[in-house]
């Protein structure tokens, strides 16, 4: 049987759901933290949206130096900034500062969409003429910061300090620059797992040692949702399931409750909708879940699994990675 990768690490959105506010879901992330890194995780990132009452995390350097202030060995960082939206230098000081707070601690995963909707792109108006196909030069710009040649501009704090880079991406253009720069790879299999087996045959094909890796390092986004039942978990798992079908709608909202026999009531394009991601998803008691995560990391061959939980329960969210930790730290 399979082995399962040896790190394990948690995805947090941090979620507002139905009934409170971004306050308490910001809590519940430090709290979310603190927990994780007792059961062993290896690192907890953050995502960059914007304009999206359901997730709390749009400042997102801000809400790493809060969770990484709050644990002490956890590795924290971004999964990732969605670098059209910022200028290089500025990155390359939010996060050389946080390196220089925490060392040895912070992670940099960048993307090149927006994170957000047209209008929202315009608001964040870095540039008027913001191009995401700019991506290869701005991660280059970001690497010679973080980097010790010498030049007209340095990030201060930053330079010299090598904070490590990842290429995040759910297509095959992620995949090529991560290998070309020799750069670990996160894929966003967790909900747009189409290309998936695709782009990871890129990255390992095409991969180049460099002086950040020797050879290729992939981690996937992973769905779990596990409760001490199979039938438990399914209902907890039909509020993260709501949320996507929203978004995939243009409805996007705060996380809704549990519903139960919500996949029943779906039409045929959103239950298409919704299979798609339950190809890396677990969802079940321990048992089920170590079957499925099992299967997946033979399939993939992943190095690492960054794992999202989106329930709406901050206690059954916990106990989910509670119990998921112990299947694979333990089996």
């Amino acid at each position: 049987m399979a082995q399962l990768p040896l790190k394990l690490s948690v995805l947090d959105l941090s979620p507002v759901t139905e009934g409170s506010t971004p306050r308490e879901a910001l809590a519940n992330t430090l709290d979310l933290a603190r927990y994780a890194e007792a059961l062993g995780y290896h690192r907890y990132w953050l995502a960059e949206h914007h304009n999206m009452q359901g997730i709390a995390s749009a400042a997102t350097a801000v809400v790493i130096g809060h969770v990484a202030g709050g644990t002490s060995s956890i590795r924290v960082g971004a999964g990732g900034i969605m670098l059209p939206n910022h200028s290089p230098l500025v990155i390359a000081e939010q996060f050389g500062t946080l390196e220089s707070l925490y060392p040895g601690r912070i992670d940099l995963g960048l993307g090149r969409a927006p994170g957000t909707d047209q209008v929202t792109m315009h608001a964040l108006r870095r540039s008027l003429e913001g191009d995401v196909n700019q991506f290869p030069q701005d991660v280059m710009e970001l690497l010679r910061y973080f980097s010790d040649q010498p030049g007209r501009v340095q990030a201060v704090p930053g330079h010299g300090l090598n904070v490590p880079i990842w290429i995040l991406g759910s297509s095959l253009f992620g995949a090529s620059l991560a290998a070309v720069f020799g750069l670990p790879y996160a894929f966003a299999s967790h909900f747009a797992p189409a290309a998936l087996m695709q782009a990871i045959d890129v990255y390992r094909t095409r991969f180049k040692a460099s002086a950040y890796l020797d050879r290729p390092y992939l981690m996937l986004g992973y769905n779990v949702c596990a409760a001490d039942t199979d039938a438990e978990a399914t209902l907890l798992r039909s509020s993260a399931l709501q949320s996507f079908v929203r978004l995939r709608t243009g409805q996007p909202g705060k996380l809704p409750p549990p519903r139960v026999n919500f996949e029943a009531e779906l039409s045929g394009a959103d239950r298409y909708t919704i299979e798609q991601i339950g190809a890396c998803s677990a969802v079940g008691n321990k048992d089920s879940i170590i079957r499925r995560m099992r299967d997946f990391v033979a399939t993939t061959g992943a190095d690492e699994l960054m794992v999202v939980s989106q329930i709406y329960s901050h206690e059954a969210r916990r106990r989910s990675y509670q119990i998921l930790a112990d299947a694979v730290f333990n089996s």
